[in-house]
């Protein structure tokens, strides 16, 4: 059944997230329209003021559509919406905030803030001549309604980026213990390979070289020297089992990895012509009779970079050359280049190539791969055939030869001890994949990468959220009194009147005999103005208020008094 919260739009479906912004849009248009729609119904009526209304629902409903994208533009228009209906005054607040919420930086909306309260100054001060109350209350409007909610906005930003940071931190220790934990189960495995290898190796050689010598000794009937021939190649033989245990828990994947006994390179390869590969073997004879490392190593390096091929070069022509030579035997698996260029999706880690390599190492041999030049890849390993003394034969890890590029086709023209294959930064790793020599698949510094990222996005987000909150709080008031310092000099300049020079004024007494008048007047309080009357300040601050009020009939002081609230 079809989701309900589905639904066609231009021939698309809106996911439940889109809805649930289209709601919320919504919710926001009528929450914000509320007090437009509400004056605008209430009569009286009048055409013009119809109009008014429908234009003032639109702009608003321009400005929710605009907030996600463009959220300070949508407060811009706001704002200026407000010159055509006060009642974007109760819009205000909630734009800002959403602009705070929504906007990646604050240089836009501070801008936007400092080119508003310009204009509006050169507008009221200059082109309207309002007063410098006026002015006063507009300014404190845009502060108080706009500036402050836009703090509150970021401050909320800061704390879901806080949040973030934190989960990304937890999530980068977690890795990181992970990390630690697999280190530790990793060592332990290659302690116990070693031990088994030190005490159970030895014991076992030990005990090949007896049966050995009582093979050899010559009092020894037939019969008992047949047994000890047997007992000598049963310890051989445990030998070489156990040299495979070794290889196996030495490695991270190893239970995961092991082959079926019975399955040979040929079968191998011929299973990825069965799945659809272009796969030419060259040399197959030459894995008869290998040790076991030896044999498991070459089928793991063959079904590694077949699987690689097929996964990375779809389609492409693969070579897997096989050569024995004296001692050592050598893997080559070349692929051309995928007739329609590599398949989309994340780039290779080279894990698995990190891993192989070890697996050649460990069999006492070395790996190497790289890109050719005509395209495509080639991964080449020389194993020996006979089995390792001991650890100290091993080769270093990153050990590799360097050279040219392999066409694909056959073997280089040079012999098997000259140079005559690519190698990566790093044996057994691509290039591209990041690798550096001598680093073992899934080791990790003291402290990853990753967490100390982590930990100094933590300490940055905590940083900005505390300033953000200082800003918050700090901001209004600061500019509350800059403001303040701006309006009360232009506010009182001619008009106070202190207390000694009111208490002087002589009542009855005709006005141009009277001394210490300020210059200029303030306006009267609301509701409060009387013919004839005259208003100065005591230079209250910040607000510079009416405080005398001053009343003459015929040119003569007949009241004075001062004016509370």
């Amino acid at each position: 059944m079809e989701s309900c919260w589905s639904a066609r739009a231009g021939g698309g479906r809106w996911s439940r997230a889109v809805v649930r912004r289209r709601a919320a849009d919504l919710l926001l248009w009528a929450g914000t329209a509320a007090p437009i729609g509400y004056a605008g119904v209430t009569p009286p009526h009048s055409g013009r003021a119809t109009a008014l209304t429908l234009g003032a629902l639109l702009l608003l409903a321009a400005a929710v559509a605009a907030s996600r994208r463009w959220p300070v533009a949508a407060l811009v228009v706001v704002v200026l919406g407000s010159l055509l209906d006060g009642n974007f005054l109760f819009a205000i607040p909630v734009f800002a905030y959403l602009t705070g919420r929504r906007s990646a930086t604050a240089v836009p909306a501070a801008v936007a803030f400092a080119v508003l309260a310009a204009g509006g100054t050169a507008l009221n001060l200059g082109l309207l001549g309002t007063g410098a109350a006026t002015w006063f209350l507009l300014a404190s409007v845009l502060l108080f309604a706009g500036v402050f909610p836009w703090l509150v906005g970021r401050y909320r930003r800061q704390q879901a980026v806080l949040a973030e940071a934190g989960r990304r931190h937890a999530e980068a220790r977690d890795r990181e213990r992970r990390g630690a934990a697999e280190q530790i189960r990793l060592r332990e495995r290659a302690r116990i390979a070693q031990e088994m290898h030190d005490s159970l190796g030895h014991d076992l050689s030990l005990i090949a070289l007896r049966a050995a010598a009582l093979e050899v000794a010559g009092d020894l009937t037939p019969r008992h020297r047949a047994a000890a021939g047997e007992l000598r190649a049963s310890v051989a033989a445990a030998t070489e089992r156990l040299h495979g245990i070794i290889g196996v828990l030495r490695e991270p994947d190893g239970a995961a990895t092991v082959r079926a006994a019975d399955e040979s390179v040929g079968e191998l390869v011929d299973g990825a012509r069965e799945a659809g590969m272009a796969v030419r073997l060259d040399g197959a004879d030459a894995l008869a009779d290998l040790p076991s490392m030896a044999a498991h190593a070459a089928h793991r390096v063959v079904r590694e970079a077949l699987t690689n091929a097929a996964r990375y070069a779809p389609g492409a022509a693969v070579d897997v050359l096989l050569r024995r030579d004296g001692d050592r035997i050598e893997v080559a698996v070349v692929n051309a280049p995928p007739p329609a260029g590599p398949l989309p999706g994340p780039p290779s880690t080279g894990s698995g190539l990190l891993a192989l390599a070890e697996r050649v190492r460990l069999a006492g041999g070395a790996l190497t791969t790289g890109h050719q030049d005509g395209g495509g890849f080639a991964v080449h390993a020389r194993l020996p055939v006979a089995a390792r003394a001991g650890g100290d034969a091993l080769p270093p890890r990153g050990a590799g030869s360097a050279g040219g590029r392999w066409p694909v086709g056959g073997w280089p023209a040079g012999g098997a001890d000259e140079p005559g294959f690519p190698v990566a930064p790093g044996a057994g790793t691509d290039a591209s994949d990041g690798g550096s020599p001598g680093e073992r698949p899934g080791s990790s510094p003291s402290k990853s990468a990753t967490a100390t990222e982590a930990e100094r996005r933590l300490r940055d987000a905590r940083r900005r959220v505390r300033l953000s909150l200082l800003t918050a709080l700090g901001a209004p008031a600061g500019l509350a009194l800059v403001l303040s310092l701006v309006y009360y000099p232009v506010a009182t300049a001619g008009t106070v009147l202190d207390d000694g020079a009111f208490a002087r004024l002589p009542l009855g007494a005709q006005r141009a005999e009277l001394t210490g008048l300020p210059r200029r007047q303030l306006a009267p309080p609301a509701g409060t103005a009387r013919p004839g009357c005259e208003h100065y300040t005591d230079g209250n601050f910040p607000l510079a208020q009416p405080t005398w009020r001053l009343c003459f009939v015929e040119g003569r002081l007949v009241s004075k008094e001062r004016i509370d609230g």
